[in-house]
């Protein structure tokens, strides 16, 4: 399958190349020519066997320059241990028309583990058979989870070096813990003064940086992402779209054909854009709903038709969440655009110049079909992870109670009873503070330790703390180097260099 970059100026022969590649040489992003497409035989087959078997399936359908005995190498690889109960995404039913995808048991309590655990046997497996002679330098942009499950999945891979940016203080203790704790030889995180946003602008400035890639060209690096920028991230995504799919098929809970919706807490886009990926595959889905936080640039895109990040920039109890530049967002307008890529890079334009763009109506009707978008705020939040718990006993993280939260809005407003799988991000305790400061009214909680807040939660709610949060803990700090937005080339150089 050959891809092309939504800019239009640059081509992948393959997706081992687009992969190898990360981010397109015209600051595009590569995009398939076509989609494969599965029938609902198709579904019934996949709801006989295991998470690993619809990662092939579906796999070997889209990356169909690897050899099938290479997906299933790479599957088995990944997903076969380092999962709790090795089960990658088990599907909860709450009561007869919601269920919560849970995608934060794997081996950094975050759903980026999904795919950051395939992409690096998806790029080596890559670099042999390409022949690639570089060492593949992995930058990261993250504003929390990617950071930490990137870092843990390169973690000395060879042929590979992984350097994440993430802003200092833009993400969550726990999350800053894992990754300035994280082992490895290969491994380099890095802290900015600034946003989410600002790393994710200074990794692409660095992509495009001809002199700094001629310097490290020089020293045996080619550059490569595991930001959802990489079409090697964005594909494992499908995956439990189709596998979340077959489970409620499997249990009686819906008949095979039937449309169910998602909800699905959204920062970067690319999350939501993998469903949208896999309703083009045939995966039978009603409504994708976008679920923001108090940064609510996409609500304001699906309902205006304007993408506008000239507003104020708000720390959340859901920082993942907390970005105004949504990369993957120029993927979905390409599609929906009839694939003309000037259009596109006419609307990129506008945003780097401007900081704003407004598509036409008739793209956003077309949007409109499929996507639905709403955001709730802190004080909102903290109170649907309370109603979730007091109603059905579960205990959510801050990312998910959004999406939960805008799901009850959106069947308030549309009285739409279509069975709905909220997409569960991470585990409760990668956000303690704020899910205890939900939950427990009657303590004074800034007095408490990191890991003494953790262990209240868990008696209060007798939610088991993961055992990968509970190891981090007491691990000493490997990584100190602090930058500004403005230095992120230069400490580049002076660690690699």
């Amino acid at each position: 399958m050959h891809y092309k970059s939504t800019r239009g100026n640059a081509y992948a022969n393959s997706s081992q190349e687009a992969i190898l590649k990360g981010l397109a040489e015209d600051g595009g992003l590569y995009v398939p020519e076509h989609f494969t497409y599965f029938s609902i035989n198709d579904l019934k087959v996949m709801s006989e066997g295991s998470y690993i078997d619809v990662a092939n399936r579906v796999l070997c359908r889209i990356l169909d320059d690897y050899r099938e005995e290479t997906i299933k190498r790479c599957t088995s690889n990944a997903y076969s241990t380092g999962f709790e109960n090795n089960h990658p995404a088990p599907v909860v039913n709450l009561n007869k028309n919601t269920s919560v995808l849970e995608l934060w048991h794997g081996p950094t309590c975050a759903f980026k583990d999904m795919a950051l655990q395939l992409l690096p046997e998806l790029m080596t497996s890559a670099i042999h058979d390409t022949g690639a002679d570089k060492t593949v330098l992995i930058l990261v942009a993250t504003s929390g989870d990617t950071g930490k499950a990137a870092l843990e999945g390169f973690k000395d891979v060879e042929g590979t070096e992984i350097m994440v940016f993430f802003p200092e203080h833009g993400v969550s203790d726990m999350q800053k813990l894992q990754m300035i704790t994280q082992e490895g030889s290969n491994v380099h995180s890095v802290a900015i003064s600034g946003n989410f946003d600002d790393a994710q602008t200074g990794v692409k400035r660095i992509f495009t940086n001809t002199k700094l890639i001629e310097e490290l060209d020089k020293g045996g690096y080619m550059f490569s992402s595991a930001n959802s920028i990489n079409w090697g991230r964005l594909v494992p995504q499908i995956v439990y779209y189709f596998s979340s799919y077959v489970a409620l098929l499997k249990e009686g809970v819906i008949s095979c054909g039937e449309r169910i919706n998602f909800a699905v807490p959204t920062g970067n886009f690319g999350n939501i854009l993998a469903g949208y990926y896999a309703a083009k595959m045939g995966l039978p889905v009603n409504k994708l709903i976008c679920a923001s936080n108090k940064n609510n640039v996409l609500t304001d895109f699906f309902h205006k038709g304007v993408y506008d990040r000239k507003r104020t920039f708000y720390r959340t109890h859901s920082p993942s969440m907390d970005i105004l530049i949504s990369s993957n967002l120029e993927r979905l307008i390409y599609d929906a655009a009839d694939k003309k890529s000037e259009t596109v890079s006419g609307f990129m334009s506008q945003l780097k110049e401007t900081g704003s763009y407004e598509i036409p109506e008739e793209i956003r009707m077309k949007l409109s079909d499929l996507f639905t978008a709403d955001y709730i705020d802190d004080d909102q939040t903290a109170q649907v992870i309370s109603r979730y718990y007091n109603q059905y006993g579960y205990l959510s993280d801050t990312h998910t109670a959004v999406a939960l939260g805008v799901l009850d809005l959106y069947r308030e407003a549309t009285q739409d009873s279509t069975h709905t799988v909220v997409v569960s991000t991470a585990s409760p305790y990668k956000f303690g503070k704020a899910v205890a400061q939900a939950l427990i009214k009657d303590q004074d909680l800034e007095e408490y330790t990191e890991y003494d807040l953790l262990k209240l939660l868990e008696r209060e709610t007798s939610v088991k703390i993961p055992q990968p949060i509970s190891d981090v803990i007491n691990k000493p700090v490997l990584h100190s180097v602090k930058c500004s937005k403005d230095a992120m080339s230069d400490t580049l150089r002076k660690l690699l260099l």
